[in-house]
Parts: structure tokens; sequence; C-alpha cells
């Protein structure tokens, strides 16, 4: 961090329904812009140019790099963005040459999942690890994995969506994210999160329940990454205190003990995660 404090970047978070993006100097988010994404877009160049609107908005003369984190799968090497979730028209976007041309600085790009693990590494909890794993519970599951301090150097940016995997006859993200409430219980996740507040019993069993999901993603995530830490961070993990009991509960039966002993386990405190967790694709280059 220190070879980076008087180093300015933006961080954009790209969303399907905003677009955020956040000039950062060291540790600090200097200025923030948003906007909402074009649902309606006729082509690429509407959503890019909503976009590059949102970057300008936080501009200035010393920003020496774009980061840009990406609800998709992304060929880093050369900076095309593949079928992005619930964004009309991103099968297929080269989206670093597309914002290069138009800011003149270099634009690196990644998976949102992994932007947060990597933020989590230079801004959070993740500064005391080597090797962890960082799960976003949002609309979705996703994941990002840290070794030996960096992201996974793997050949698609597909590794770590343990959402993805099969689990109960649906994949683990319909039980292990926002949309298990409206899956399973037809409620909306909000509403479900004012019941339970309310201590309503059924959202209190729901948040058990999924208290029970969540423990099964972490046994995965120990059997095929065997992380050190473990941090979740996404809008679900606000209510943690109403899952987290059921959540160690059901860890008790894991055929290693020792590693679910070992393992530490935290909720993400960062403030515009999304924001800091683009910027720090561009620390160290």
């Amino acid at each position: 961090m220190d070879a980076e404090k008087n180093k300015v970047y933006v961080g954009v978070d790209l969303g399907g329904t905003n677009i955020r993006a956040g000039r950062i100097a060291g540790n600090r988010l200097e200025a923030q812009g948003v906007a909402p994404t074009p649902k309606e877009a006729k082509n690429q160049e509407e959503t890019i140019e909503a976009l590059s609107e949102v970057i300008r908005s936080v501009w200035n003369a010393e920003v020496r790099a774009i980061g840009v984190g990406v609800p998709s799968v992304v060929d880093r090497a050369n900076g095309i963005v593949y079928n992005t979730v619930n964004i009309p028209h991103w099968e297929e976007v080269r989206l670093r040459e597309l914002l290069e041309v138009r800011f003149h600085v270099p634009v690196y790009m990644d998976n949102d999942a992994n932007c947060f693990a990597l933020g989590e590494r230079i801004f959070g909890v993740g500064r005391d690890f080597e090797n962890f794993v960082g799960l976003t519970l949002g609309t979705g599951l996703g994941g990002g994995i840290i070794q030996k301090g960096q992201l996974l150097a793997d050949a698609n940016c597909g590794s770590g969506e343990f959402g993805m995997l099969p689990y109960q006859g649906h994949i683990l993200e319909y039980f292990c994210s926002g949309s298990y409430f409206a899956h399973v219980w037809g409620v909306d996740g909000k509403e479900m999160y004012a019941r339970a507040m309310r201590k309503d019993e059924r959202a209190l069993e729901a948040y058990r329940q999924l208290g029970e999901h969540i423990a099964a993603a972490i046994k995965i995530v120990v059997l095929t990454v065997d992380p050190e830490m473990i941090v979740f961070g996404g809008s679900v993990t606000a209510a943690h205190a109403l899952f987290e009991e059921s959540m160690y509960e059901n860890l008790k039966d894991f055929a290693y003990p020792n590693s679910i002993k070992r393992l530490r386990i935290f909720f993400s405190e960062l403030e515009n995660p999304g924001l800091f967790g683009a910027a720090s694709l561009c620390y160290g280059k």
C-alpha cells in the first residue's frame, strides 16, 4: 500500500442495475458517481457511453489507470468481456480497447467476485492472509481465490464460481444468495429481512435454513481450495447475525474437523467494496 498511497485510480463496479465509479487515492475514496445501467439499450455503444459518462464524473488529470469489475467472465489477456449478466448486447465486448481509446490510461478488468477478493487482500481482512477465498452473497453466489497473496492465475477467469456447482437438484447459488428467499420461500429478500427483524417465526426459520446452505458452501470451498480464511461480502452478509449460528452448527459434522477448527471466517466490513475491489486491479501494475 505504501507504494500506492500517492497514486490515483478509478474503480468501476458495473452491474445489471447500476454503474458506479469512484476515484481512489491510496485508501481514500475521493469522489464517486452512479447512473442506471441502460435496460433498453439498442447496442453495446449505448452502455459503453453511459459507462464512460460515469467515469468522466469522477475523473481528474491525476488518474493513472482504471479497474473494472464485471458480473461475467473476462479474457484478461485481450481485454474482452463475455456474456455479461443482465446487460443487453454484451455477449462479447472489447472493453479494454474501448475505454483506453477514450481515457488514454491502462484499463484492467476482472470478474466482480475476483475484485471483491482482491479488494479484501489490499484494503480489508485479507491483508493478514496469503491464502483465502472471498465469497459474495448477493443476487448470486460468486467467489474469488487468493493464493500466495495474488488472484489465482486461472485459464478462463472461471475459478471460484462455486455458486454454479450442482446442489440439491439446482445449483448452489439457488440456495446461497439473496435470490434464495424468492426461490424457496416466495418472499423478496428485503421483505424477509424486515419480517425477521420483527421476530416472525417463518422468516427466522428461513434464515436458519440459509445458514445450513452456507455451511454446505463453506464445506465445498474447504474441500476444493482449503484456504486459511473465508471472507463473505455482498448484500446478504448484512444479515449474518440471523444465519451465523446455524452456519457454524452445520459445520460440526465436517469430515475433517481440524480444517474447520483452523479456518477463519469473516464478514466484510469494507465500505464501497465494489469500487475498492475494482480499483485494486490497478495496484502493483
